[in-house]
């Protein structure tokens, strides 16, 4: 990899800084954890951190409602500790990435608490405001994607302002070029900071249509995807205007042109549309953002034709971008149980999702946890403290069961605070922990390791061409292929041994034994993997 172009191929390791580490007693992760942990980030063999929000913020959203753009939140520090956490970072190789969340503010950012003030102050444009109809509803039908309404009343202006996510979290109005132009000064602050990416939350809801026009009603049975149940009334709408509008394309040529200025940064924009991946090869070329990823590896759908639909329909649509896979993050059940609901837990399980998403085209990001294998934690209705859950309990549980602390140790806090952690410590985490795993040769933690630094020995894995091979399901199996290298990668994703002819033209298949994981073997040409098998091999 060229130096500009390092996260091509590269694993991003995702920190949810809450949950992270806590160094002051107050049961919330901050900056000084993360700098207490980057030996262990860097024991790895990731390339580089992606760290949630740490901006000032009143936590509605737990940061993802910024009211300062350019301080860091005294939960979680001061920009003094995040200068350090970058030099310390960049000491051990590893790159920066931080979140950005540009098409929305807090209710608490001193621009909308002008903006609200009056129609005709200089920010009264800066956000989106409409009248009410002469009944006194909201404008349109436009819906929260946490639900209900998508429009508050604000008795100042005596109009609506939008917000596609919770109340206290207006949108920009990015028609207005002044908000366009302070929104890349406040990316422009970090970028001279010394960072080194910026992973930038629901980018395609930066623009609104300016007619206001209402959303189409969806058919019943096309209420589905992540969150988007048929309890969430966000399911029952078509969301062609609220977001992903046309003007949008021409802010992000502007912010690739300043990204330009910085040639060793990259962007990651999250892409959440009615048709995400088309949606991804429009964003992502060499005049807009370095790289997309969506929630389509973040269902619960976990056979090998819908892996492999979802990754060519996207090959086939982003012919000049740069794809990135996540199986989990903070918004979504965590992978080992989304993907074996009700089963007991399953180290190989655990390794080979991390497998298979390292061998797909594109960068990767693994969420913190991950390399323990940890499952998702049940987390009692007293104890929540997302509102997105809390909302549609009991049918949906929230995200808080992926947020809880990284358990460090079996101690009662699991080693992440001194104090009662913001989240309770799952009991089951105690068992997997950082202490317990890293004593273990075999594992998840040591064979994660294990495989991310066998993977920069493959240049197919890391930049190579992807080619998916006809397979009956259970197994998913595709080539990778650069200039230097041809590597054949099988999956077995059930519990049960399965056999496969491999077909004959790849030629011989020279088996690959050393990535650690539960492999399979080559039997007068026929595959044998075992539960959860991995095979990799040398093709001609």
């Amino acid at each position: 990899m060229t130096k500009a172009r390092w996260w091509r191929g590269a694993v991003i390791y995702q920190i949810y800084p809450r949950s992270f580490l806590d160094t002051n007693g107050d049961g919330v992760g901050d900056l000084p954890g993360i700098i207490a942990r980057l030996d262990y980030i860097a024991s790895l063999g990731v390339d580089a951190i992606w760290i949630s929000p740490f901006f000032k913020s009143p936590m509605a959203d737990f940061g993802y409602d910024i009211a300062d753009y350019r301080d860091v939140d005294p939960l979680f520090g001061t920009l003094d500790d995040f200068d350090r956490l970058l030099a310390k970072a960049h000491s051990l190789g590893i790159r920066v990435m931080i979140d950005q969340v540009l098409s929305h503010t807090s209710i608490e950012h001193a621009w909308f608490k002008e903006s609200r003030e009056s129609a005709d102050n200089p920010k009264a444009d800066w956000y989106v405001w409409a009248d009410a109809k002469p009944d006194g509803t909201p404008p349109n039908n436009w819906l929260s994607l946490f639900g209900g309404v998508a429009w508050r009343w604000e008795p100042r202006r005596r109009q609506y302002f939008l917000h596609n996510f919770l109340s206290s979290q207006p949108d920009l109005n990015f028609h207005n070029p002044a908000v366009r132009e302070a929104t890349l000064d406040n990316v422009r602050f970090w970028l001279d900071r010394g960072v080194d990416g910026l992973r930038l939350d629901a980018i395609n809801f930066c623009f609104h249509d300016a007619q206001l026009r209402d959303n189409p009603p969806k058919p019943e049975a096309l209420r589905t995807g992540r969150g988007f149940s048929p309890d969430n009334p966000y399911a029952f709408q078509y969301h062609w205007y609220n977001n992903t509008q046309p003007e949008n394309l021409a802010f992000l040529e502007e912010l690739r042109a300043l990204l330009d200025r910085y040639p060793d940064a990259t962007t990651l924009g999250e892409i959440s549309s009615e048709d995400s991946l088309a949606t991804m090869a429009e964003y992502v070329n060499d005049q807009r953002l370095h790289m997309g990823y969506s929630f389509e590896l973040l269902t619960d759908d976990f056979s090998a034709a819908y892996i492999r639909g979802t990754v060519e329909a996207l090959e086939a649509k982003m012919r000049d971008g740069w794809p990135c896979w996540a199986i989990s993050n903070h918004d979504v059940q965590r992978a080992v149980t989304r993907w074996n609901p009700g089963a007991p837990l399953c180290d190989t399980l655990a390794r080979q999702l991390v497998a298979l998403v390292c061998s797909l085209r594109g960068s990767v990001c693994l969420y913190q946890g991950e390399e323990l294998g940890l499952p998702e934690a049940d987390v009692p209705f007293e104890a929540l403290q997302d509102p997105y859950g809390i909302a549609f309990w009991p049918n949906f549980k929230g995200r808080d069961g992926c947020r809880t602390p990284l358990p460090w140790n079996g101690d009662a806090q699991a080693g992440f605070s001194a104090a009662a952690p913001w989240l309770p410590v799952a009991d089951a985490h105690l068992q997997r922990s950082v202490a317990i795993q890293d004593a273990q040769p075999d594992s998840v933690l040591n064979g994660v390791r294990h495989l991310l630094r066998w993977r920069k020995d493959h240049p197919a894995l890391v930049l190579g061409d992807i080619a998916f091979l006809d397979a009956p399901e259970p197994v998913l199996a595709f080539t990778r292929r650069d200039t230097d290298e041809a590597l054949l990668a099988v999956f077995n994703l059930s519990g049960e041994a399965v056999r496969w002819p491999l077909p004959a033209h790849l030629g011989s298949a020279r088996v690959l034994a050393d990535h650690g994981l539960l492999g399979g073997e080559v039997i007068d040409g026929v595959l044998q993997l075992p539960p959860r098998g991995v095979f990799y091999a040398h093709i001609d």
